[in-house]
């Protein structure tokens, strides 16, 4: 397995991220990673996943790591737009298959993970407790909107028709991972019903509750179990595919 750094560039800036790949990978990874986060939590999972025949590639989002300055002022539109670029950056990898590319998601990055399978071919899409926003204030910096709203409308079962995340959602006809934590005081049980509720045109849809997990997996149990989680349904996807 090879790593090598890479820059991608997205409307007038540069975005820092990682490449991991195997001699002979061919299915291609995006790595999301979530709000205040970055793409080391990404990079071990990257490496594992890589490991089984794929490429993988994690990266930082405006407003995070080197652009944390920015953090107050990127909004949604922007992040996306972020996302957007690092999948054009892998699927433009040689040895990328354009009809074998998955996407993983935490929390923010899987709200934007849930989006981009509308405007990019996704094959796997894997998100871990995402998260869910009201379709208003879409060109409002991340950082302003209210969260004491945002709690409220997680907190209660949301319609694909209300939801832009949850329409395209409910048109992804891959396979599906959502994994969600017990203790989760964020993304509360009820955003992750709303999610599962939506795919129903997905190939497979498989779910899984993670116990006595945070919304951070703050202990090296929960680390592992998602990791186990993960890693055992990409092999099975991958290995499947081929």
């Amino acid at each position: 397995m090879q790593t090598s750094k890479v820059e991608i560039e997205v409307d007038t800036q540069r975005i820092m991220g990682t490449l991991a790949s195997p001699d002979t990978g061919v299915p291609g990874v995006l790595f999301l990673h979530g709000w205040a986060g970055s793409q080391e939590r990404d990079l071990q999972r990257a490496r594992e996943i890589s490991a089984l025949g794929s490429v993988c590639l994690t990266f930082d989002m405006r407003g995070h790591a080197e652009t944390l300055s920015q953090q107050r002022y990127v909004t949604r539109g922007d992040n996306l737009n972020d996302a957007l670029a690092a999948y054009d950056a892998l699927a433009a990898h040689p040895s990328i298959d354009p009809n074998s590319i998955g996407v993983i998601g935490s929390s923010y990055g899987g709200y934007l993970a849930a989006i981009l399978t509308s405007l990019r071919p996704v094959r796997w899409l894997a998100l871990r407790v995402p998260a869910l926003y009201r379709d208003a204030d879409w060109d409002v910096p991340k950082f302003s909107l209210d969260r004491k709203d945002l709690a409220e409308y997680r907190s209660s079962i949301v319609s694909a028709n209300d939801n832009k995340a949850l329409d395209v959602s409910r048109r992804f006809r891959g396979d599906v991972l959502i994994v969600s934590s017990e203790n989760d005081d964020l993304v509360p049980h009820a955003a992750i019903a709303s999610y599962r509720s939506a795919f129903i045109n997905a190939r497979s849809l498989t779910s899984r509750i993670i116990s006595g997990a945070d919304h951070a997996l703050s202990t090296p149990e929960s680390q592992k179990a998602y990791d186990s989680l993960l890693l055992g349904w990409f092999r099975e996807m991958i290995l499947g595919a081929r």
